[in-house]
């Protein structure tokens, strides 16, 4: 088992569109890459620095690290700073944080690939995970609790694998 870390906007969203994935574990919103305490998420909304993230613990052996980040490019906008959707503020950057430099050379193949293919340096940060602090509970598969919640990722998108998992 494989474990990566993105930052997509808000983390609800991104939870529920890759835990439809066969070889997803196990997901777990929270908040990365910011000063070594541990935040609140009234602390994240006042700009503590961290990024709303999702940790993806996934099956290498049915789901590749380049399937992963091949999806996560589908759902941001990669130009974008500080922004997804409606969701403005330093929490809602993207980013790729990785635990184990052999997973960089996958990265970076795809990132450059995103890259080229949007003609422009990307904003999505790429960087070693610094650290990760759980999200309350009440954050934790959000949208399956509250399935009118707000996203912005597409509806359309959440039954990508409707039936594989």
């Amino acid at each position: 088992m494989k474990t990566i870390y993105l930052a997509g906007g808000c983390f609800w969203g991104m939870q529920k569109f890759f835990d439809q994935f066969e070889g997803v574990i196990q997901t777990e919103v929270g908040y990365a890459n910011g000063p070594d305490a541990a935040p609140s998420y009234q602390d994240v909304c006042k700009n503590s620095g961290h990024a709303e993230t999702l940790l993806i613990k996934y099956d290498e052996s049915a789901i590749s690290l380049a399937e992963l980040l091949k999806f996560y490019f589908m759902v941001i906008d990669p130009l974008s700073v500080n922004r997804q959707g409606e969701d403005a503020g330093i929490q809602y950057r993207t980013g790729i944080y990785y635990t184990e430099e052999e997973q960089l050379p996958e990265i970076q193949s795809v990132y450059a690939a995103e890259e080229e293919k949007a003609g422009a340096k990307l904003a999505v940060e790429l960087m070693p995970l610094k650290n990760f602090f759980p999200a309350e509970e009440y954050h934790q598969k959000y949208l399956e609790k509250n399935p009118k919640g707000y996203c912005h990722i597409p509806a359309a998108y959440f039954n990508l694998r409707k039936g594989t998992k």
